[in-house]
C-alpha cells in the first residue's frame, strides 16, 4: 500500500513538474513575441520616419514626394486594426517610387542624398527580417498552445492568442539590389 502511494505521489510530482516546465516555456515564448513585436514596431517606425524625411527633403519630384509622404504618414498614424494595410501601402509606394535605379541615382546625386538612400535601403531591408522573426515566434507559440495539455490545464492563462503580422514587405528592387547595401 505505501509503495503504491509513493508511486502515485512520484507520478503526480512528475506530471506537475512537466506542466510547470511547459507553462514556463509558453511564458518565454510569449515574452519572445512581445520583444519581437517591439522590434518590428521599431523597424516599421524607422522605415516610415526615413521615408517621411526623404519625402520632405525636396530631393524627389513633387508627385513622388506626395505619394511617399501620404503613405508614410498613414503608416505612422494607423490604428492597430489597420496597421498591416497601411504598412503594405507604404511598401507599395516605395516600390512605385524606387522601382528603377534611375530614381535612386537621382536621390544619391542630391546633397545628402547618398546617406538618405543608404538609410532608406537599410530600413527597407530590416522590416522583412523583423517581421519574419516575429511571425516565427508566433508560430512556435501557436504550436505549443494547440497541444491538449496546454488547453486542458489552461497553461496559457489569460494571454491572448498570438497573431502574426501579415503585410506586403517586398523591398523596391532598386533599393534592395544596390551594391554595397549588405
Amino acid at each position: 500500500m505505501t509503495v503504491t502511494l509513493i508511486w502515485i505521489v512520484v507520478a503526480i510530482l512528475a506530471i506537475g513538474l512537466y506542466l510547470s516546465w511547459t507553462a514556463g516555456r509558453l511564458d518565454r515564448l510569449h515574452a519572445r513575441i512581445d520583444a519581437a513585436r517591439a522590434a518590428l514596431d521599431a523597424q516599421l517606425l524607422r522605415r516610415a520616419s526615413v521615408t517621411l524625411e526623404l519625402a520632405t527633403s525636396g530631393v524627389l519630384d513633387p508627385a513622388a514626394s506626395i505619394l511617399l509622404y501620404q503613405a508614410a504618414h498613414a503608416a505612422r498614424q494607423a490604428e492597430e486594426d489597420h496597421r498591416e494595410v497601411a504598412e503594405s501601402e507604404l511598401s507599395q509606394a516605395l516600390r512605385a517610387v524606387f522601382g528603377e535605379a534611375a530614381q535612386v541615382d537621382a536621390v544619391k546625386e542630391a546633397p545628402g542624398g547618398e546617406e538618405a538612400a543608404e538609410e532608406l535601403a537599410a530600413a527597407v531591408r530590416r522590416v522583412p527580417m523583423a517581421r519574419r522573426f516575429h511571425n516565427d515566434s508566433v508560430r512556435a507559440a501557436r504550436a505549443l498552445r494547440r497541444h491538449r495539455k496546454v488547453r486542458w490545464f489552461r497553461l496559457a492563462g489569460h494571454a491572448p492568442f498570438p497573431l502574426a503580422f501579415e503585410m506586403d514587405d517586398a523591398p523596391p528592387v532598386a533599393l534592395a539590389d544596390r551594391p554595397g547595401s549588405q
